[in-house]
């Protein structure tokens, strides 16, 4: 007679399979990630230059290593960051997060700083140097106020003996331009002040919001936000503008100051690359 587990008791527990097969379904964090900027067309270097999030930090994430983030806080922070970027809702990847990583910490108590206050609680005397400054600048105003009284009644006496009038003196009048009113195309002026020796790239967001990303030709980050439907962004370098647009469907582009007859799609996303010499026919 021997002892040991019957068949039944090596038998895997049906809760098990059905844990197995959900984690299985639910892709990591890091691929989630992955497949979402692969799919809105961007690289880990755009990713990077649009969230100021470290290259080496991205392709860890990634990886669904999160050790390079220094901590949970910054991990979260990082995903949320990354999964706005790439079009991605973060908050079913910080709720995974938490799962896999034991929730989300808990905040700090701030009693300890307040019963610190009330240990030593400090008298302080009247401040004779703030009620000098207070009275400085209470006799320079009214000075300045009785100068600025005698000025207006001479000017005005002035007004009555050449015989004007006040409210004689027409003042100028400027159309005030509405939220609603399109962006204005340049004027043939505009074309031919464009400067010769440099691009001239400005980015307008006539029909819709578009993230924008430039970069002059050192490759140096000029702008990195996002425009929102009705508003413009000019941008200038020596010989050479690189754009990234990340919704090109919704921009207008006027290069040198003509305008690029482009027929960008709605949601397509643009690496464009403009020079002096550009468009070679308007």
């Amino acid at each position: 007679m021997s002892i040991g587990n019957s068949p039944e008791d090596e038998r895997p527990f049906e809760n098990e399979h059905v844990e197995a097969d959900s984690e299985e379904a639910r892709p990591s964090i890091g691929h989630a990630l992955q497949q979402a900027r692969i799919a809105a067309g961007l690289t880990v270097d755009d990713v990077s230059s649009a969230t100021r999030v470290r290259m080496n930090i991205v392709h860890a994430i990634e990886a669904d290593d999160f050790s390079p983030c220094g901590g949970d806080v910054y991990a979260r922070g990082h995903i949320r960051t990354l999964a706005k970027a790439v079009h991605l809702d973060p908050e079913p990847l910080l709720a995974q997060y938490g799962d896999e990583h034991g929730g989300r910490p808990a905040p700090t108590p701030a009693a300890p700083l307040f019963e610190a206050e009330r240990i030593r609680p400090e008298r302080r005397g009247p401040n004779w140097t703030a009620a000098m400054v207070a009275a400085i600048v209470a006799v320079i105003g009214f000075v300045g106020f009785t100068m600025f009284q005698g000025d207006d009644g001479s000017s005005s006496g002035a007004n009555v003996a050449e015989g004007s009038t006040p409210g004689d003196s027409a003042s100028p009048t400027t159309k005030t331009k509405k939220p609603g009113d399109p962006e204005p195309e340049p004027s043939d002026s505009a074309i031919a002040a464009a400067p010769q020796d440099k691009v001239t790239v400005r980015v307008a967001a006539a029909d819709g919001r578009s993230w924008i990303a430039a970069k002059d030709h050192n490759g140096r980050m000029i702008f990195d936000g996002v425009l929102k439907q009705g508003d413009t962004k000019t941008f200038q370098d020596s010989s050479k503008v690189h754009l990234v647009l990340g919704d090109a469907g919704a921009i207008d582009l006027f290069v040198n100051g003509k305008k690029i007859e482009e027929n960008f799609q709605p949601g397509s996303v643009e690496r464009l690359t403009y020079t002096k010499g550009d468009p070679e026919a308007g």
